[in-house]
């Protein structure tokens, strides 16, 4: 049987309903509780399949519809759920704490393009040896980082120092 995809479906349907009554609701249907038996010569009768919607209710609740189309139609749904929604990219941008304003201002035009394009920047001083004496420097570089993007983004919290780095992190504003 290699190929064959074995279909076992996520809901109770016809004849695996365990429940003796079942609450019918949907289209071309009188919403009312009926006998299993009934609800399935029902389900038999309108060529459609008997799906247990709301196995926790009492009694369970049922539709009938056709079980393929309704798997199409969730899937579907799914997708469509998934298609809108939105993955934001955290872009890191690093710098020393005696790093030059030249670098300063191409680090800040790369930041400006990241926000720009709806990622977050998450910009941070990395302190290498002893540097770490300068955390006022890596924390006015940051404030300095945070000031010049207000336009385009705002700050999750101020500047942090989280082992031997200090970062902010900068989320784009909505447009």
């Amino acid at each position: 049987m290699r190929g064959r995809r074995i279909f076992e479906p996520e809901h109770k349907i016809n004849d695996r309903i365990t429940a003796a009554e079942v609450r019918l609701v949907g289209e071309n249907v009188e919403v009312g509780v009926y006998s299993r038996e009934k609800a399935l010569k029902l389900a038999q009768d309108l060529e459609a399949d008997l799906v247990e919607i709301s196995p926790n209710a009492v009694p369970p609740v049922c539709r009938i519809i056709d079980y393929r189309k309704f798997l199409y139609d969730q899937k579907k749904k799914q997708k469509e759920m998934k298609a809108k929604q939105v993955n934001v990219t955290v872009k890191e941008i690093r710098f020393g704490p005696n790093t030059d304003d030249h670098d300063f201002q191409f680090k800040l035009k790369h930041a400006q393009e990241f926000l720009k394009e709806g990622s977050k920047v998450r910009a941070y001083v990395f302190f290498k040896g002893r540097s770490i004496v300068f955390k006022e420097r890596g924390e006015i570089l940051l404030l300095k980082f945070v000031q010049e993007l207000a336009e385009l983004g705002t700050p999750e919290l101020l500047p942090k120092l989280e082992g031997k780095k200090m970062f902010v992190v900068i989320n784009p504003k909505k447009k």
